[in-house]
């Protein structure tokens, strides 16, 4: 993503802070790119990266070797006594007694010299800004000295310092509120040194991941929320209200917020029937970003489920406890297509976020009902819990309604693509052309996904299986459940080129902080959708 800013920030340098949508860090920080000694930089600490190099460490790059320069001949015995490795996920904070301008030296392991990649530097990033102990300036001289590893340093911090916020609801009208004000406290100042830093491409590579961070922390932020603070109503505001709390550019998004009684008028059966049985109406927020120089145009569709309790097929109870993430697609959607337009990217984008909640009443539709979707195809339903792709049928059908050039869909579809590949790895379905753009994006910003298959045999049995409704919404076999999905959602496109992203395991972590991502909510998917977007606009510009 080497082009200019719509809106360009002054010089290199960037901000993190609070948004009044989202909980957010309590602390402003201040990003910078600049060309500056890492042993004279005068900060709380400074980063370097070190190397396992014949099972000894070394120091990583320019930066590092300067650092041991100026340590002299005690830089190996410090690194022997702290009994440090340079191996991956190390990361080791010292006392510099003076020996730079930093009182704080973090070592972080970047494994074996020659074997660095940008996802290797992207990873030691976020690990070194979760151990910075209680520094609020630090100058980080890990190896990048181009676009490539610059986007990915800045990106790895960006990412490893989110931290979830407590959050409480606002107090009973007349009650007395306890809630304290978060302290302003944390990391201030944080100053990538590098050798590239007054390259324009550099330069811009740095603005662009500090863009793209910031609407990651965004949808993190949605995801972060418990549900009965956001609703579909609340959500779809806070959507909506996105648009006037950043830049100029991202003012160019028209926002729509489709109510139910007009979900109604336009048969979305399949939106209505997953919010039948919740007190809390659905709503449909569209995004149009329509630039002057577009030629291609990309639409996006996110699955919003602000809550999901199965309905009446009703999950247990130890498997409610997350899902209120189960709108992480939507948010996904939603964050790129503000990050698109902030950055300025020539292509047009249509982005559909259905938002319902799945609860169970005496309204909620039943395992055996008929739908109506918005394209008029009906489904019977067999299993309430399996109530995105429904959400996501009637977004799909008005996608492929406006004729794009690709369908990018993402959710959290389907726990068996977690038992598949695991809570890192993101599943991924479509035709050709999208999915390969897809897994080239994904090259770059190193967030991972799997192709899945979709059977000829599944599409068959999804359109032939039910003897009172077109399509079959779940027919309750295991095996290749994601691909059922996959396929009824392949219903919908219309023949349109597309892909389907399950990230049912990657956006939400439910573990420890790892690498550059932090607990909670990761933000997954809004640095590749983003990514392929900028893509298709370089290929029709080329």
């Amino acid at each position: 993503m080497g082009r200019k800013l719509a809106q360009p920030a002054d010089g290199v340098r960037g901000t993190a802070g609070p948004s009044s949508a989202v909980a957010r860090v309590a602390a402003v920080t201040s990003y910078t790119l600049r060309k500056a000694s890492p042993a004279k930089t005068r900060a709380d600490a400074v980063v370097i990266g070190v190397h396992a190099t014949d099972g000894k460490p070394v120091p990583a790059g320019d930066g590092g070797e300067e650092v041991a320069k100026a340590f002299g001949r005690s830089f190996g015995a410090l690194l022997a006594r702290m009994k440090v490795t340079g191996g991956l996920g190390e990361a080791v904070r010292v006392p510099t007694g003076g020996a730079i301008a930093s009182p704080v030296l973090v070592l972080v392991g970047l494994g074996e010299a020659g074997a660095t990649t940008s996802e290797t530097l992207r990873r030691a990033a976020g690990i070194a800004v979760r151990n910075l102990g209680n520094a609020s300036s630090v100058g980080v001289a890990l190896p990048a000295d181009d676009v490539e590893s610059v986007r990915a340093v800045a990106d790895g911090l960006r990412s490893g310092s989110y931290a979830v916020q407590r959050v409480a609801p606002a107090p009973a009208k007349g009650a007395k509120s306890h809630r304290r004000a978060a302290a302003d406290d944390g990391l201030a100042e944080v100053a990538v040194l590098s050798d590239c830093a007054r390259q324009q491409a550099c330069r811009q590579a740095f603005e662009t991941a500090l863009v793209v961070a910031d609407l990651a922390d965004v949808a993190r932020g949605w995801v972060n929320t418990p549900a009965n603070l956001l609703g579909p109503v609340e959500l779809a505001t806070q959507m909506a209200d996105l648009r006037s709390e950043g830049t100029k550019a991202r003012r160019a998004v028209e926002v729509e917020v489709v109510d139910d009684d007009e979900l109604r008028r336009l048969g979305c059966g399949g939106i209505l029937g997953v919010a039948s049985g919740s007190a809390r109406p659905a709503r449909l927020v569209r995004l149009t970003y329509r630039p002057k120089d577009a030629t291609r145009h990309v639409a996006l569709v996110g699955k919003g489920i602000t809550y999901d309790s199965g309905g009446l097929t009703i999950k247990p109870g130890s498997s409610m406890t997350t899902m209120k993430t189960d709108m992480a697609g939507s948010a996904t959607a939603v964050a790129a297509t503000y990050a698109v337009a902030e950055l300025g990217l020539p292509v047009a984008v249509t982005t559909f976020a259905p938002l319902a909640e799945n609860m169970v009443s005496g309204s909620a539709m039943r395992p055996g009902d008929v739908l109506s979707m918005y394209d008029g195809q009906t489904v019977e339903v067999q299993n309430t819990d399996a109530e995105g792709r429904l959400v996501l049928a009637d977004a799909l059908a008005m996608a492929a309604e406006l004729e794009p050039d690709a369908i990018v869909e993402m959710s959290t579809l389907t726990g068996a693509c977690v038992v598949a590949l695991g809570e890192r790895i993101a599943g991924l379905f479509g035709e050709d052309a999208t999915v390969n753009g897809i897994e080239r994006a994904a090259a770059v910003t190193g967030e991972l996904f799997w192709r899945l298959p979709i059977p000829e045999s599944t599409l068959d049995a999804i359109r032939t299986e039910s003897t009172i409704a077109d399509l079959l919404q779940h027919n309750w076999v295991r095996w290749g459940a994601s691909s059922w999905a996959a396929g009824f959602l392949a219903q919908f496109v219309k023949g349109r080129e597309w892909a389907h992203l399950d990230i049912a395991g990657p956006a939400y972590n439910s573990g420890a902080a790892w690498g550059h991502t932090p607990s909670g909510a990761t933000g997954f998917g809004v640095r590749t959708v983003v990514e392929y977007v900028a893509q298709v606009a370089d290929a029709s510009q080329g």
